[in-house]
């Protein structure tokens, strides 16, 4: 079974083109595999993450 559910929100602003580095807070989560999604104008991507603790 999956459930969703917006964990975090890292950046929601509009950035200048180049390369950005944020670091993501996962203490409070527990170990699993949790999904995340990018978006850039007409650019979306979900991509997978495994969190072992």
């Amino acid at each position: 079974m999956m459930y969703l559910v917006k964990v975090a929100v890292i950046v929601n602003n509009n950035v200048n083109p180049g390369t950005y580095k944020y670091n993501f807070d996962g203490s409070n989560l527990v170990s699993g595999v949790y999904f995340y999604r990018l978006e850039a104008g007409d650019f979306t991507d979900v991509k997978r993450m495994v969190l072992v603790k």
